[in-house]
């Protein structure tokens, strides 16, 4: 079993709100995100339902270190990180998989090596 965990930062359609989160299964994450299932949660109440920057560490405790220290910058260094990385803040990670160069890399792939 992994121990390594995701820090990443959802956004809206309109781009006004950021949301900082942890996760150890980023594309069920957003799944979830994406779907409202946590009802009445932040990222419910503002839409939040696009990944816009991520970051994989290896162990899940300092995941959480990370985004804790990422929740507590203010929203002009956080844009300037999403920046360094995403500066177009396309999505990068959907409930199916990794987006890369515009295409979709899926989670899963069949033995055979196909998608």
């Amino acid at each position: 079993m992994a121990n390594f965990g995701y820090v990443y930062i959802m956004t809206n359609k309109n781009k006004t709100t950021l949301y900082v989160g942890v996760t150890n299964d980023l594309c069920r994450r957003i799944y979830e995100h994406k779907n409202h299932l946590i009802k009445n949660s932040f990222t419910d109440k503002y839409n939040l339902e696009y990944c816009i920057y991520y970051e994989e560490i290896a162990y899940f405790d300092l995941a959480i270190k990370r985004e804790k220290e990422l929740k507590g910058w203010n929203r002009a260094k956080k844009e300037a990180l999403i920046n360094k990385k995403n500066p177009d803040w396309k999505v990068l990670v959907t409930e199916t998989g990794f987006v890369r160069n515009q295409q979709q890399i899926l989670r899963f792939a069949q033995n055979d090596g196909t998608i």
